[in-house]
């Protein structure tokens, strides 16, 4: 029998520091309180349970006690001097230290460089106060040259966090070094160059594919590869994890156990390797975590390994949590826990029922990923919205390659300290196994049924989770047996490389489809059979290739690209891809520039030409009638200019086909919102394209006044920019607005029923 007291309490402490930030915010009243009520739930549950009394009251108090851990420290996060600073949107003196590495990320407007830093002194306001506060910090490119560790001093303008994790944003200004990095930062840092000089004369996906098996830095990699890699679930090699400190470390101890050591030496060993790879892979939450969850998984490798994991499983998540409260809300800590707990609980079973008539190595090889990722499904697909059918089979094919090319890859920074050839030779043979992995997520990816939506509502979760508790459940009942065993393992090889048919998609009579292609535009409007007007093609070509297929588009009379933003245009190239294209509009500006060259490009090669949209012209193409009712011939036709601007300059159609009239704004913004005002005056609205994904920047006014019955909005899964508002949302909802989402709903269809705009999901 498992022993879970320890995970059990160790559920406790996530739940207290789930709640435990939410009642600080009622005050210290309230989370007195809360300790209160959990003891004497404890000592009740105890009372009624007497031979689990003690497990009970330790439960109680580890809930109360972590609660008031996370609530104090959210405390003192946000009631310091820097947080009051930020709520009065104060100019101040900083001095900080970079606690992070660089990652560039695009605002509305502009991109940015967004580091982390802990604030040491910070002036505002006539007041210097002395203190340790974690800000995060948007700066210009000057702050990505700024090594990890240093401190700085830099002035800007503070702004209020919404996270329990930061007391403030701060737009910077360049930054000042003050102090360097201490020695084992600049020792980390040169370790890390080596692996990348190791393997930099490689093809660039799989020179930055070494690394980020190494040591989590991805910064390297292609989107598309990325896309790839999630599709097919194998996107915890990119980032650090249990498994990278597994390999490493267990590389280690292997090597110490030849040179002789043994005994205490080996523990020794054991904790400087972990402790080593937190500085190497740097010493962010994520990190932390992923060194405890590879202990645990070192832990399984012992005698009695399972038993003393999953009380060390336990045990991390306790110590994590109240070291760092912010954990239980982070959904990388979440994964490695369940993926973790998967192998654990369900591994065993597996491997050996498998085992009656397989290998030892083989039943586990199989084993092993099929159980975390079982484990992890449900809150992929909350996150996601769809469900990997590869992903098992993926995990299973790469597994092979990913410990020598993470080994392989560390040796390479290691002998390039000391000759650069060596190092590279070492670095070269990582990169062959890597390749191996690239193939296999690329073609993956590539199968027409690597990943199926899922809703994410909670009806829907709450089907996904008893689905998997009955797979768990069934599965060694199932793989106990060759026949049965090999038989599950061919339908699941089918359903992934075999194409199923979406029940009712395309729904009969289909008026509009809203492509999900992630965060971008992409609609459809039919014209007749096999014929359709595509409204922008959204950032990825096969996204929107793939649903004008299942829509079985074969001829495009017209194409229009509403402004040139990369996630309009860019997936032009999939749009076009085997169909025939007649006319094709665009935005009068013609920026920015990338965009335009995309776009001339796809053109070209089709054999069409692009036209600014006539204003004002209405045109008739077979089932639809269109008309352009912005941007008017004033609009400059040449860039640059800034992203609102562009916005602004987006294409707006006025549809209507099958008695419905649709309203198809690209991300028109307020400015352009008031202009249409007069020309829309009046007239109702059934459908409504969100402008600008459902983004904050709205004139919810004239959206009211618009009377839609369905609003439409295009948007990626979790994505950097908030999109869509809630109070978009809101303001469309309370109007009597019905809002669909792509990253719930998937591809929506719009149909004619009674006279009405009725929707279809994918």
């Amino acid at each position: 029998m498992n022993d879970l007291r320890l995970p059990l309490l160790g559920a406790g402490a996530w739940a207290g520091a789930l709640v435990g930030p939410v009642v600080v915010e009622g005050g210290r009243v309230g989370a007195a309180l809360l300790m209160l009520l959990a003891v004497v739930v404890g000592v009740g549950g105890g009372w009624a349970i007497r031979r689990r009394a003690a497990t009970a009251l330790a439960l109680a108090l580890m809930i109360a006690g972590s609660a008031v851990v996370a609530g104090l420290h959210a405390a003192r996060v946000s009631d310091n001097p820097v947080a009051d600073l930020a709520a009065r949107k104060a100019q101040v003196r900083v001095v900080a230290t970079v606690t992070t590495d660089p990652k560039e990320v695009t605002g509305e407007h502009a991109t940015y460089q967004l580091r982390r830093a802990s604030v040491r002194e910070v002036s505002g306001r006539g007041v210097v106060y002395r203190l340790r506060t974690p800000v995060v910090v948007l700066g210009d490119d000057a702050w990505a040259e700024i090594p990890l560790g240093t401190t700085v001093s830099t002035t800007g303008r503070l702004r209020a966090s919404d996270s329990h994790e930061e007391s403030a944003l701060l737009i910077a200004a360049e930054p000042r070094v003050v102090a360097g990095p201490g020695v084992w930062w600049r020792a980390s840092e040169k370790l890390r160059g080596s692996i990348r000089d190791a393997v930099a004369h490689r093809p660039p996906d799989q020179a930055a594919l070494v690394p980020a098996l190494v040591d989590g830095d991805d910064t390297g990699l292609s989107d598309d590869l990325e896309d790839d890699f999630h599709t097919t679930g194998l996107t915890h090699l990119l980032a650090v994890s249990g498994t990278n400190l597994t390999l490493v470390v267990g590389f280690l101890l292997i090597v110490a156990r030849w040179a002789g050591v043994r005994g205490r030496g080996l523990y020794a060993v054991g904790v400087l390797g972990i402790l080593g790879f937190i500085v190497l892979a740097r010493t962010e939450p994520s990190v932390v975590r992923a060194a405890a969850m590879g202990a645990v998984g070192l832990l399984a490798m012992t005698h009695n390994g399972r038993q003393r994991a999953l009380r060390g499983l336990g045990a991390a998540v306790i110590g994590l949590l109240l070291i760092d409260p912010g954990l239980a809300i982070s959904i990388g800590f979440t994964l490695s826990v369940l993926a973790t707990a998967g192998i654990l609980l369900f591994g065993p079973p597996w491997r050996d029922a498998l085992r009656r008539w397989m290998p030892q190595w083989c039943a586990e090889a199989i084993a092993v990923p099929a159980a975390a990722q079982l484990a992890c499904t449900p809150v992929v697909a909350a996150i996601s919205g769809q469900v990997s059918l590869v992903a098992v089979l993926a995990n299973l094919l790469v597994e092979p390659a990913v410990a020598p090319a993470t080994v392989l890859g560390l040796l390479g920074g290691l002998f390039g300290l000391v000759w650069d050839p060596l190092g590279m030779v070492a670095g070269t043979i990582a990169t062959w196994c890597v390749a191996w992995i690239i193939a296999v997520a690329r073609f993956g990816a590539d199968q027409p049924t690597a990943a199926v939506g899922w809703a994410t509502g909670p009806l829907a979760l709450a089907v996904l989770v008893a689905v998997c508790a009955a797979i768990a459940f069934l599965a060694p009942r199932v793989l106990r047996h060759p026949v049965t065993g090999a038989a599950g393992c061919l339908v699941l090889l089918a359903v992934a490389l075999v194409r199923l048919p979406s029940p009712g998609w395309p729904p009969s009579g289909w008026v509009l489809v809203m492509c999900d292609v992630g965060q971008g535009d992409a609609l459809v409007v039919r014209t007749g059979q096999g014929s359709a007007v595509v409204v922008d093609a959204g950032p990825d070509p096969d996204l929107v290739d793939d649903c004008l297929d299942r829509l079985e588009i074969e001829d495009v009379p017209l194409a229009v690209i509403t402004h040139f933003h990369a996630d309009h245009v860019d997936g032009v190239e999939g749009a076009f891809a085997g169909r025939r294209v007649g006319e094709l509009w665009t935005s009068r500006l013609q920026d920015p520039p990338e965009g335009v060259r995309v776009l001339g490009e796809t053109a070209a090669a089709a054999g069409v030409v692009p036209v600014p949209a006539p204003y004002g012209v209405t045109t008739s193409i077979g089932e639809a009638r269109i008309q352009v009712l912005w941007p008017t011939g004033e609009t400059d036709t040449r860039g640059p200019g800034d992203g609102s601007t562009a916005n602004d300059a987006s294409v707006v159609l006025l549809v209507e086909s099958r008695g419905l009239r649709l309203l198809l704004t690209g991300d028109i913004e307020p400015e352009g919102q008031d202009q249409l005002a007069d020309d829309l005056a009046g007239l109702d609205i059934d459908v409504l394209k969100v402008p600008h994904h459902g983004s904050r920047y709205q004139d919810l006014a004239w959206l009211r006044t618009l009377r839609a019955q369905v609003a439409l909005t295009s948007v990626g899964a979790a994505n950097d920019y908030g999109h869509p508002a809630t109070a978009t949302v809101q303001g469309l909802e309370e109007s009597g607005t019905k809002v669909y989402r792509t990253d719930r709903d998937g591809s929506v269809a719009v149909v004619e029923s009674g006279g009405e705009a009725a929707v279809v999901t994918q």
